[in-house]
């Protein structure tokens, strides 16, 4: 991880909402964007940030979220969602997420994610795979 990360550098990304991104369970007049695409969008966000400033063979993983998602943005709107780094804590990144519909804002709260060596999470999961095969 590179010494650039730091609290307070913030990215901003626009995403259209597509189908592929709302809910579908109260019929196509109300077809908005689903929470756990805000989570999604927001996880992505992060990790675009992030990826910045890590080493090569370091990516980031999500391991907490905690936002509220209070207005419903319609199918083909703009949403901006903007991250910030709150705090750095060795691997441990705390992020503020805002997101903003063309209208308001439709979801805010914080991210925490961990930078890991991609080597070293393949080994990791390898050996609980084969210690779950083994039985």
């Amino acid at each position: 991880m590179k010494q650039t990360l730091l609290p307070g550098l913030t990215r901003t990304e626009s995403i259209t909402i597509d189908r592929r991104r709302t809910i579908d369970f109260m019929g196509e007049d109300l077809r908005i964007y689903a929470t756990p695409e805000v989570l999604r969008d927001i996880e992505f966000t992060c990790r675009n940030l992030l990826l910045e400033h890590c080493d090569p063979g370091e990516d980031s993983v999500g391991v907490a979220a905690d936002f509220e998602h209070s207005a419903a943005t319609p199918l083909g709107m703009q949403v901006k969602v903007t991250v910030t780094i709150a705090s750095v804590e060795g691997r441990r990144i705390v992020l503020d997420v805002i997101a903003r519909d063309e209208v308001e804002q439709i979801a805010s709260g914080r991210h925490t994610r961990f930078i890991v060596d991609i080597a070293k999470a393949k080994q990791r999961a390898a050996a609980k795979a084969a210690k779950a095969a083994a039985g």
